[in-house]
C-alpha cells in the first residue's frame, strides 16, 4: 500500500512539479516592480484604456470592453502588491500601494469625467453586470490571480496574461464606479467598486499564495509577533471581502429558488391543454399569472392556492387573469402585474408585446454578436441574425473562407452565444 502510494505520489510530482520551470527570481521581481509604476507610458495607457472600456460600457459593446481590458496596466500594481507580502519586500509593498491608489484614483476620476459630458446616460446590461458581485467574481478572482503569477514565475508563459486581463476584469468595475459618481446613483458606485476590491484583495492572495508555494526567497526575515500580525491582517482583508459577497450569493441563489418553484408551480398546477400562460409575475405577496385560451375553472385554481405550500409559496395570493381565445381576447383587458381585469391593457395587447419582443430582439442581439465575433475571429467582417422558417439563423459575412476547425468553433461559439443549439448558420464571402 505504501509503495502504490508512493508511486502516484511521484507520478503527480512529474506532471504537476513547478519548480523546475521556475524563472530566475530576480528577474521576475524586476518585471513586476517595472509594472507598479504609474507615470509617462503607463499612466496615459491607463488613462486610454479607462475611455475605451467607458465607451463601451455607455454603448453597450463587449468587444470594446474586452480590448480595453487587454491593455490596461492595471495588473501591475496589485501582482506588486502579492509578490511584495510573499517575499516580505515592505518598500515594494509601500511602492506597489501607492501607486495601486494613483491608478485607481486617476481612473475614476476618468471615468467620472466622461459619464459626466457622455449624452448617453442610460445603463446598459455590461454595465450593470457590474453592481452585484458575489462569490463567483471571488472564485474568478483568485483563479485568473492564480494563472497570473504562474505565467510571471515560470518559464512556460504561453498566451496567459492577456486571457487573466480579460477574465478578471479590473477595468469595467472602476467605469461603472465613474458612472456611478457621475450620476449620483451611489448604489451603482458602492457594487463596481467592490467588485473591483474583490479583484484586488483576490488576485493579490493568489499571487502571495504562488509565490510562497514557488519557494520564492524573502528579502527579510518576519518572525514572532510581527510574523503573526501580519497572517491576521491578511486573514482578516479576506474574511472581510468574503462577507458581503456571500450574502449577495445567497439572495441570488434564494431568488433563482424561488423563482423556479413560481415555475413549477404553475406549470404543474394552472397549465392545461388548450391553455397558454403568458405571464407571470410575484407583487407584494401574490402571484398574479396571465393567461389565454381555454378558461382555467374556478375548481382548479381554488385546488392550486391550496397546494401551493408544496411549491415553498406559504403565505402569498394566487391572481389569474385569463381570457377566452378568438375574439373575445381582445374584449377582456388584463393589466400585467394588476388583480384589475377592467382595465385598457388587454390580454391581446400583451400577447402581441411578447411576440413583438421576440422578434426584434435579434436586432440588438446582432450588433452585439457581431461585434463579439469580429473580435473572437479575425475572419469574420459581420454577423446579421434573423428568425426564418421557425429557426434560428444567422448570416456570416467572412473576408476569406474559414478552415474547418475555426468554422466549427464559430458555430459551436454562436449556439451558445444565442441560447439556441439548433441555430442555423450560413457562411457568404465578401
Amino acid at each position: 500500500m505504501k509503495h502504490s502510494f508512493a508511486g502516484v505520489k511521484k507520478l503527480l510530482g512529474r506532471y504537476f512539479n513547478l519548480l523546475p520551470d521556475k524563472e530566475d527570481e530576480h528577474a521576475v521581481i524586476e518585471q513586476v516592480k517595472g509594472g507598479t509604476q504609474f507615470r509617462g507610458t503607463n499612466l496615459w495607457i491607463l488613462i486610454f484604456a479607462i475611455l475605451i472600456a467607458s465607451l463601451g460600457l455607455n454603448v453597450n459593446s463587449t468587444a470594446v470592453i474586452i480590448g480595453a481590458m487587454l491593455i490596461s496596466p492595471l495588473m501591475g500594481p496589485i501582482i506588486g502588491m502579492g509578490l511584495s507580502v510573499g517575499i516580505s519586500d515592505f518598500e515594494m509593498l509601500k511602492q506597489s500601494l501607492k501607486n495601486y491608489g494613483v491608478a485607481t484614483l486617476i481612473s475614476v476620476a476618468t471615468a467620472t469625467l466622461y459619464f459626466w459630458i457622455s449624452p448617453l446616460s442610460e445603463a446598459q446590461s455590461e454595465l450593470l453586470a457590474r453592481t452585484s458581485p458575489t462569490l463567483y467574481d471571488v472564485l474568478i478572482a483568485f483563479c485568473g490571480g492564480a494563472a497570473g503569477v504562474l505565467a510571471l514565475t515560470t518559464k512556460s508563459k504561453g498566451q496567459v496574461i492577456p486571457g487573466v486581463a480579460i477574465a478578471t476584469a479590473l477595468m469595467p468595475p472602476l467605469c461603472t464606479a465613474g458612472y456611478g459618481l457621475a450620476t449620483g446613483q451611489w448604489t451603482y458606485f458602492f457594487g463596481a467598486f467592490y467588485l473591483f476590491f474583490i479583484n484586488t484583495v483576490f488576485i493579490a492572495t493568489a499571487t502571495f499564495l504562488g509565490v510562497k508555494f514557488l519557494r520564492f526567497h524573502p528579502v527579510a526575515t518576519v518572525e514572532g509577533d510581527a510574523a503573526r500580525r501580519g497572517r491576521r491582517i491578511i486573514y482578516s482583508v479576506v474574511l472581510i471581502t468574503l462577507i458581503p459577497a456571500a450574502i449577495m450569493t445567497v439572495r441570488i441563489i434564494q431568488r433563482n429558488i424561488f423563482e423556479t418553484d413560481v415555475n413549477h408551480f404553475v406549470k404543474a398546477e394552472l397549465d392545461q391543454e388548450g391553455t397558454r400562460i403568458l405571464r407571470q409575475s410575484v407583487e407584494e405577496g401574490d402571484l398574479t399569472v396571465v393567461a389565454v385560451g381555454k378558461t382555467i375553472s374556478d375548481e382548479k385554481i381554488a385546488t392550486a392556492q391550496s397546494h401551493m405550500h408544496f411549491y415553498n409559496l406559504t403565505g402569498y395570493g394566487l391572481n389569474v387573469i385569463q381570457a377566452n381565445g378568438g375574439a373575445d381576447v381582445a374584449l377582456l383587458g388584463a393589466l400585467e402585474g394588476s388583480r384589475n381585469t377592467n382595465t385598457a391593457l388587454s390580454v391581446q395587447v400583451v400577447d402581441l408585446q411578447g411576440k413583438l419582443d421576440f422578434y426584434t430582439r435579434y436586432d440588438t442581439l446582432s450588433r452585439q454578436v457581431s461585434e463579439e465575433a469580429q473580435a473572437l475571429f479575425g475572419e469574420v467582417s459581420d454577423v446579421a441574425l434573423g428568425y426564418i422558417g421557425g429557426r434560428t439563423t444567422a448570416l456570416v459575412r467572412v473576408n476569406k473562407p474559414l478552415p474547418t476547425p475555426v468554422k466549427q468553433r464559430l458555430e459551436q461559439w454562436l449556439a451558445k452565444r444565442t441560447g439556441d443549439d439548433e441555430i442555423d448558420v450560413v457562411m457568404r464571402r465578401e
